[in-house]
C-alpha cells in the first residue's frame, strides 16, 4: 500500500458483551486494529501433560472428587478445571492440574461413584483463570497480594518452577517440570480489520452518544468491544486516527476498483452513514447503511459492494443530479444525532443520515457535490416532458445555453433564457413550476408555467446545474475538480458535448 497511516498504541478498560471491564492493550497500525489481554502463558518448555490424558477417580466420603470446575457452552467458554484440593483424590492421581480443559467425562458406576475424565491442559489460560501476577511474573498468595484473588493465588500456587522450593503450601496442582516457565503477557485478543470497517459512538440504533467510549465493527461484523477512553480528548484522538487509516484504505481499494470501469463509471465516493429509519420504535431508531457515489447514481447498501454482482443488489440507487443534499445545521438535527444530512429523492421522499465525524461529513459534502458536478458537466443537458397551456411540451436545462422549452411535436423552440436571466420560481410543492425570468431587451419579468409529472426531479436537476455552473466560476473547486478527477481515473476528463451532436438529445428547429 502506498501510505502510511497513523500508528498508536495504550491500555484502556473494554466492555466486551456483559461482561465487567477490564483492562486491554490498543495498537492501531494502518490496516488492522489489534486489542490485547494480559494472560498467563507457558513461555518455554513442553510438559508431558500438554497431550490429552485419560484419568480415572473415584468420589471420597469427603471432599467428593477433590476438583471444582468453571465454564461452561452457557458461557461460551470451554469447561476448565479452576482448582484441586490438596490430598484428595484429583491430586493424589498426579495426572489432573488446574488449567485442564475437561473434554468428555463418562460416569463408570454407582451412580457417579467413579468417573473417568478425558483432559487436556490449555496452555493459554482462559481469562477466568488469570493471576494477579507481580512484576516478575511470581504469583502471590491471596493474602499477600493487593486485595485481588483467584483460585489459583488461594492455592497458594507459584507459576514458576522452583526445584528447591520451601513454600509449605501444596504446588502440585499447578504443572510443574524443569525448564517450564510461565509469565503474565499481552496475548491477541480480537484482531479488527480496517477495510470498510465502520466506528460507532452511539448505542446500537439509537442518538444516545457514548461518553468517551466507542466501538469498531469489521466488515465481517465481528466487533471491537465498546473501548473506553479516560477523556474526551483521548477518544476525539483515537476516533480521527482510526477514521483516517480507513479512509485511507477506501481511497487505496476504490482506486484498484475504478481500473475496472470507464470514466463515466467512476467511484467518487464510499463510506458507512446511519439512516435513520423511516418508521422507527424507540429501541431501533437508525441502522447502518454503506453509500457509495458511482457515475451518475447514489447507491445504498446494508453491506460495502465487493463484486460486481453486488452493485445490482443495492437496496435504492439515486440518480444525483435528481436528489438533493442538505447538511444540517444544529437547529436542523432531529434528535441527539449530530453530524447529520439529509437527502430529498426526485420523489420528494425526506431521507436523513449520521456520520460519526465532523471531517466525515466534510468528505462526503465534498464528494457528492463533486459527483453531481463531473455528471452534470458529462450530460450538458436534460430535458423533461411538461405541460403548457394543455399542450405537451419539452423543457431542456441546457449547462450551456440554459432553459430551452419547445414543442414536443413540431421541435420548434417556443422560449429560450439563460441561468442568469432567472429571477425567480415558485412551485405547488405537487406538479407546477412558475419561472420568472427577465427579458434582456425590455427588462420586463416574463412568467412561464410548466407542469410536470416528475416536480422534485426537476427542480433538483435545476439546482444541480446552477450548482455546477457556479462551481465553474470557482477557482477553488476547478482546481480541486481537476484534482479530484486524476485520482479517480486516470483517464482524461470528459470533453463537453453539446446537446446537438448527443446520440438520443433532441434536436431543436427555429
Amino acid at each position: 500500500m502506498d501510505f502510511n497511516g497513523h500508528t498508536k498504541s495504550g491500555v484502556y478498560l473494554l466492555q466486551d458483551g456483559h461482561q465487567e471491564l477490564f483492562n486491554v492493550r490498543l495498537h492501531l497500525a494502518k490496516d488492522i486494529l489489534t486489542l490485547q489481554e494480559q494472560d498467563v502463558i507457558c513461555v518455554s518448555g513442553e510438559p508431558f501433560y500438554s497431550s490429552e490424558r485419560t484419568v480415572t477417580i473415584r468420589r471420597q466420603t469427603i471432599g467428593g472428587f477433590g476438583l471444582s470446575i468453571k465454564g461452561g457452552a452457557e458461557h461460551n467458554i470451554p469447561v476448565v478445571i479452576s482448582k484441586i484440593s490438596k490430598e484428595q483424590k484429583a491430586e493424589l492421581s498426579g495426572l489432573l492440574f488446574i488449567g485442564d480443559g475437561i473434554l468428555q467425562v463418562q460416569v463408570l458406576r454407582n451412580a457417579g461413584e467413579e468417573v473417568t475424565l478425558t483432559v487436556s491442559f490449555l496452555k493459554k489460560t482462559p481469562a477466568f483463570l488469570k493471576l494477579p501476577l507481580c512484576e516478575d511474573c511470581t504469583c502471590l498468595p491471596s493474602d499477600q497480594s493487593s486485595g485481588t484473588s483467584s483460585p489459583l493465588c488461594d492455592s497458594g500456587l507459584h507459576l514458576n518452577y522452583h526445584p528447591n522450593n520451601t513454600d509449605t503450601l501444596s504446588c502440585s496442582s499447578w504443572p510443574t517440570s524443569p525448564g517450564l516457565r510461565w509469565e503474565k503477557r499481552w496475548v491477541d485478543l480480537r484482531l479488527i480489520p480496517l477495510l470498510h470497517s465502520r466506528l460507532s459512538q452511539y448505542v446500537p440504533g439509537s442518538d444516545v452518544c457514548r461518553k468517551n467510549a466507542f466501538q469498531v465493527i469489521a466488515v465481517d461484523g465481528v466487533c471491537s468491544g465498546v473501548i473506553q477512553l479516560p477523556s474526551a480528548d483521548d477518544c476525539l484522538d483515537w476516533l480521527q486516527a482510526i477514521a483516517a487509516n480507513i479512509s485511507a484504505l477506501t481511497k487505496h481499494n476504490v482506486k484498484k476498483i475504478n481500473r475496472n470501469f470507464p470514466v463515466n463509471q467512476q467511484i467518487i465516493y464510499m463510506g458507512w452513514v446511519e439512516e435513520k429509519e423511516q418508521d422507527c420504535v424507540q429501541d431501533r431508531m437508525y441502522a447502518p447503511k454503506f453509500l457509495a457515489l458511482r457515475g451518475s447514481s447514489l447507491f445504498k447498501f446494508s453491506a460495502p459492494p465487493v463484486t460486481t454482482w453486488d452493485w445490482t443488489r443495492a437496496e435504492r440507487s439515486f440518480t444525483v443530479y435528481e436528489i438533493m443534499c442538505k447538511i444540517l445545521k444544529d437547529s436542523d438535527l432531529l434528535d441527539q444525532r449530530k453530524h447529520c444530512f439529509s437527502l430529498q429523492t426526485e420523489c420528494g421522499e425526506d431521507l436523513f443520515f449520521s456520520v460519526e465525524l465532523d471531517s466525515e461529513l466534510l468528505v462526503w459534502e465534498k464528494a457528492f457535490q463533486m459527483s453531481t458536478f463531473l455528471e452534470v458537466e458529462r450530460m450538458q443537458c436534460k430535458t423533461y416532458a411538461c405541460i403548457m397551456e394543455s399542450h405537451l411540451m419539452g423543457l431542456t436545462i441546457d449547462f450551456g445555453m440554459g432553459f430551452v422549452c419547445f414543442d414536443a411535436a413540431s421541435k420548434a423552440v417556443l422560449w429560450r433564457y439563460k441561468f442568469s436571466q432567472l429571477k425567480g420560481s415558485s412551485d405547488d410543492g405537487k406538479s407546477k413550476i412558475k419561472f420568472l425570468f427577465q427579458n434582456q431587451d425590455t427588462k420586463l419579468i416574463e412568467a412561464k408555467e410548466l407542469e410536470f409529472s416528475n416536480l422534485f426531479a426537476v427542480l433538483h436537476c435545476i439546482h444541480s446545474f446552477f450548482a455546477a455552473k457556479v462551481a465553474c466560476l470557482d477557482p477553488l473547486f476547478v482546481g480541486s475538480q481537476g484534482a479530484a478527477t486524476a485520482s479517480v481515473t486516470p483517464a482524461p476528463t470528459v470533453a463537453p458535448v453539446s446537446c446537438t451532436a448527443t446520440s438520443g438529445k433532441i434536436k431543436y428547429t427555429t
